[in-house]
């Protein structure tokens, strides 16, 4: 009988032999993604020095091709910083978007600025205009201003006597949904709700758009007999918004409050001659001029 019990326990012995012998199984293996020298560098600063970092990084400054006239137009960016130099016994203005209503603003130092709004235009043009002015040089404090439509985060700074005559923002197309593509015709395109209350007789296409040929390029220009649209390319809706600027007959800019439609300006005015820039130098002009006008005279570097 003992050589048959050994003989059965054989088998259990071999299988516990070859479970011992089993390797372990591996761990998975997490990939992840090098941080850059960057972000390794300011992880290792204590917080209040990453929170500084950060506000550095988002400061944008006064930039010369952004100049028309006393005018600094910023890109507006949520989240971002707005640099505004101001002086003693001058007065600096920021002006809002035409329609946007101040909900609340709040300064640092309360006690060392004086700042106010107040309005220009009436109806649908009415724009807010934000007036401040310290009273010593040599100051710095952070200024919040909510409205109806974003917030401003600005950085105010006084100088002995260089100031900010004005300030004012140019601000992002805002996304379209397409539903579906729109039916076949051979009528030019149309901005979203241009046709209300448009008599289709009185539309005057008569408009030449010439000089650069970017992506966002007007596909095409014509008035109702009291406003003026621009009708932009579907890539617009993704892209940076030219400014618009008036040219007068000597060839002297001015920036012309407009409104964004869908991929359209919609001016409340007619126009003769018009320019988009966008960029710096090279800077990228498209021009717009009704057929009837001559171009007028420009001396100096062209951008077309």
């Amino acid at each position: 009988m003992k050589p048959l019990v050994l003989w059965g326990l054989a088998p259990v012995s071999l299988i516990a032999s070859l479970a011992c012998a089993a390797p372990a199984k591996k761990p998975p293996i997490k990939y992840t993604v090098a941080p850059s020298e960057a972000s390794i560098r300011v992880e290792k600063l204590p917080p209040s020095a990453r929170v500084e970092a950060a506000n550095r990084a988002a400061v944008r400054e006064p930039a010369t091709e952004s100049y028309l006239n006393a005018i600094q137009t910023y890109a507006f960016t949520e989240g971002a910083l707005f640099r505004v130099y101001t002086a003693p016994d001058r007065v600096t203005d920021l002006m809002l978007e035409p329609g946007e209503t101040v909900m609340a603003i709040s300064a640092g130092d309360t006690a060392r600025w004086i700042i106010g709004d107040t309005k220009s235009g009436e109806g649908a043009s009415a724009r807010t205009h934000i007036l401040i002015k310290p009273h010593v040089s040599g100051l710095k404090t952070n200024l919040v201003v909510l409205t109806s439509v974003r917030t401003y985060h600005l950085q105010l700074e006084s100088t002995p006597s260089t100031y900010m005559a004005a300030v004012s923002w140019r601000y992002p197309m805002l996304p379209v949904v397409k539903i579906e593509p729109p039916a076949p015709s051979v009528a030019p395109p149309m901005p979203p709700n241009a046709g209300v209350g448009i008599d289709p007789t009185r539309l005057n296409f008569n408009y030449v758009v010439e000089g650069a040929s970017p992506a966002w390029r007007p596909r095409r220009v014509f008035d109702d007999g009291a406003k003026t649209y621009i009708v932009f390319p579907p890539e617009m809706a993704t892209s940076s918004a030219p400014p618009l600027f008036l040219i007068g007959r000597a060839g002297e800019a001015q920036l012309v409050n407009y409104r964004i439609v869908g991929t359209s300006y919609v001016v409340d005015r007619l126009i003769e001659v018009a320019e988009l820039r966008l960029g710096t130098a090279p800077q990228t002009v498209v021009r717009l001029r009704r057929s009837d006008v001559a171009a007028p005279n420009k001396k100096g570097r062209r951008h077309d």
